[in-house]
């Protein structure tokens, strides 16, 4: 496998893993009995951080392991200014990598905050994806 390949490789594994996150969110968002609010945040985090490291991946940007997106939304605009509203809107999404995933978070989250946060998700990937050749 060549470094073309391998790189290709690695953004089809982080598009992957990002899809996995919105499928999990949607499924409980949509789920039947109560969602839970907070997971719909968290993988909603996690879709948005994994496109974005897609994105670097695809530009051979180097990243370090972080959950931060305002951080890594930077280094994507450095590479595509185009990116820089989609970067502001998923910042707001950081605090979901740990908010409501230990004990000691006052309430749970509300349905409203949960939706937004998946819809912000679903449009960092596709601004992602639509910035990416067609076969990654």
């Amino acid at each position: 496998m060549g470094p073309d390949e391998a790189r290709l490789q690695d953004v089809r594994s982080w598009l992957s893993k990002a899809e996995l996150d919105l499928r999990a969110a949607t499924y409980e968002v949509s789920a039947p009995q109560a969602a839970l609010w907070g997971d719909v945040l968290f993988h909603s985090q996690q879709a948005a951080e994994k496109a974005m490291k897609a994105f670097l991946a695809w530009h051979d940007a180097p990243f370090r392991k972080t959950h931060n997106l305002e951080e890594l939304g930077q280094r994507c605009v450095a590479l595509d200014a185009t990116l820089g509203a989609i970067a502001d809107e998923a910042a707001p999404l950081t605090e979901y990598a740990w908010k409501f995933r230990y004990p000691g978070e006052p309430s749970e989250p509300e349905r409203e905050e949960a939706e937004q946060a998946l819809a912000t998700a679903r449009n960092v990937y596709k601004a992602i994806l639509s910035r990416l050749p067609q076969a990654p």
